[in-house]
């Protein structure tokens, strides 16, 4: 998909373009990209201008939600197709994503790229062939290149978080990526028996709970990760913490027992397993 330029507001900047301009200000230094860049707009009376574009003074806009130019208004950047998909600002600029209001990255304590970083560091790509399985936002793929990888291949299903992708700052373009960043639309549990063997030095695996994906969870899904890693590889999975007073179960140590007769050594790590693809 193509990326789209586009501002972002939020409630914040929505509020504050308002009040600059009704204190009679003529021009305001603001990010409109979350983050990525800061920018002087110019305010006029009845609109504003960004790069060379004018557009008119937002309506009232939420709290918690995230707003595009669509050629003709400012609209949430969601989308429903059964279930409500949403790109979500954070306090550190990078924004999450929810799904029926179920956040889908961790950005309680840090930066959802932080958070990424960390856990992208285990399987160290630099130089590697990295499997990502699991793509959401990109924040994987974003620290994959920053860290240096050869080479990602990264795997999305969901049209709608592909179509957020677009419009978020923060996730990884393929096209400005010098070819190292190739990202497929499909699902990985269907497209790894695709793959060939022994492809990659490393593979990094967010899927979703266990409830709402369990096929990535199963060993069948586990032996083609094995099949298509070389020996010696790292993979991170992602598990959660998921309590298991209520759900009854240890899904990192299920997780972690299944990697292991899959032909991997593994480990509890962060709030994953740590494995690496056994050399015999």
């Amino acid at each position: 998909m193509t990326r789209q330029h586009t501002p972002l507001l939020t409630h914040a900047l929505g509020s504050a373009l308002h009040n600059a301009r009704d204190t009679g200000a003529t021009s305001l230094c603001v990010s409109l990209d979350l983050g990525r860049h800061q920018d002087d707009i110019v305010l006029f009376a009845e609109d504003w201008q960004w790069r060379g574009v004018r557009y008119p003074y937002p309506g009232k806009l939420k709290d918690r939600t995230l707003y595009w130019w669509d050629g003709e208004d400012f609209l949430p950047i969601s989308r429903y197709a059964g279930k409500l998909i949403k790109l979500v600002p954070t306090e550190w600029n990078v924004p999450t994503f929810e799904i029926d209001g179920i956040k889908m990255l961790p950005t309680s304590k840090e930066s959802p790229l932080d958070d990424a970083r960390r856990k992208v560091a285990l399987v160290q790509p630099a130089g590697k062939s990295v499997l990502d399985t699991c793509g959401g936002l990109g924040y994987f793929a974003a620290c994959c290149l920053d860290a240096g990888a050869a080479r990602i291949t990264s795997f999305e299903k969901n049209d709608d978080v592909l179509w957020l992708r677009t419009l978020n700052p923060w996730s990884p373009d393929p096209d400005a990526s010098g070819g190292k960043l190739h990202l497929t639309h499909a699902d990985v549990s269907h497209a790894i028996a695709q793959l060939p063997d022994a492809t990659f030095d490393a593979a990094l695996h967010d899927p979703p709970r266990f409830g709402i994906a369990g096929e990535l969870y199963s060993q069948a899904f586990y032996r083609q990760l094995a099949r298509v890693l070389k020996r010696g590889a790292r993979l991170f999975h992602y598990t959660g913490s998921p309590n298991k007073l209520t759900s009854g179960r240890d899904v990192p140590r299920e997780v972690a027992r299944r990697l292991e007769i899959a032909g991997f050594r593994a480990e509890l790590a962060l709030d994953g397993v740590l494995a690496r693809r056994a050399a015999a």
